[in-house]
């Protein structure tokens, strides 16, 4: 039996995410996986899982975790604190639970996201390649109460896994002010000038509500016509493919940036395309709260970026292997 944990509270929303579900956005099924993929991969990192291995999200509320075996949990993210029995740990860390232990993930501000790992990955029905949940699709339910969880692949050394921490969090650099990098979109060109001007030069907050497809944006400047997102005409855009990080502008003019269960396909206008690198950062923006600014890159300094944050998950036996 690998039963290991019963969620007995949650708020919010709570799903279980891989790194995503490749190959079937020809089929209209988003890749889904983590709005965080930054904090979901370290997460994963810290107890030696495999990268793919699938993780709970949590989202906009806090959750209790009840054990039912001896297990190691490792929690990341931004915006949350973790209590387990007498103690109380910062994210980016490990630690050991024993079993009938507690562990409560508790909302404290600052992002929008937490990612829970257990060693060996949690155990789900993989469809479609993924463990991912994709709730408007209905692959996979949401976690509720009650709900016991088990791991795909447990380890037989816990307490190695525990205590430790995530020395590359700080290459992420969290902000509730994050200078968000973008890429020029297909249509950038169908925008005036002032319109251009326009969207590097507000200041935005995510609006009240969002979720997990997408994260609309709202100017925090008076109205007027010059921080307005304008098109040099009227044209109507045929459907075309879409994917996290696609910022879309609407008639309204007020920016729509895809998240992780982003439609394969739309039809508004884009006017740029979040870096990877940056995708953590817009992510954990708090909404309603944090202030975004945008800020154009190229194609190959992204590409130079993400490597650099990338190489923070290699491992020693990846380095000897790069010698």
């Amino acid at each position: 039996m690998r039963d290991m944990l019963e969620l007995t509270e949650l708020t919010g929303i709570a799903t279980l995410q891989d790194s995503g579900r490749r190959g079937f956005e020809k089929f209209g099924v988003p890749a889904s996986g983590p709005m965080d993929w930054f904090a979901y991969q370290a997460a994963n990192s810290l107890l030696d899982n495999l990268p793919n291995s699938a993780v709970i999200e949590l989202g906009l509320g806090e959750l209790t975790l009840r054990a039912l075996r001896n297990t190691s949990l490792s929690v990341t993210g931004s915006g949350y604190e973790v209590e387990s029995y007498l103690w109380t740990f910062p994210l980016w860390t490990s630690f050991y639970v024993r079993a009938g232990w507690t562990v409560r993930v508790k909302k404290t501000g600052g992002g929008n996201w937490a990612y829970i790992s257990i060693a060996g990955g949690f155990n789900s029905p993989v469809v479609m390649n993924s463990r991912s949940t994709y709730l408007r699709g209905g692959i996979g339910p949401a976690l509720k109460i009650g709900d016991v969880l088990a791991p795909a692949n447990p380890p037989a050394d816990l307490l190695k896994l525990a205590a430790r921490n995530f020395s590359g969090a700080g290459f992420m650099p969290y902000s509730q002010t994050p200078f968000i990098d973008v890429i020029r979109a297909p249509q950038a060109d169908w925008f005036t000038p002032e319109g251009i001007c326009a969207f590097y030069e507000n200041e935005y907050i995510v609006s009240l509500p969002f979720d997990r497809m997408g994260y609309r944006l709202q100017t925090l400047a008076p109205s007027s016509p010059t921080n307005t997102i304008t098109k040099k005409n009227a044209r109507e855009l045929i459907s075309e493919g879409m994917m996290m990080g696609s910022i879309q502008i609407p008639a309204d003019g007020r920016p729509i940036v895809m998240m992780a269960d982003s439609p394969t396909a739309g039809g508004y206008p884009k006017i740029a395309h979040v870096t990877r690198a940056s995708l953590p950062l817009l992510a954990q923006c708090e909404a309603g709260a944090g202030k975004i600014r945008f800020r154009e890159t190229t194609v190959e300094e992204a590409q130079e970026n993400r490597k650099k944050i990338s190489m923070v998950f290699k491992t020693p036996q990846d380095w000897k292997r790069m010698k």
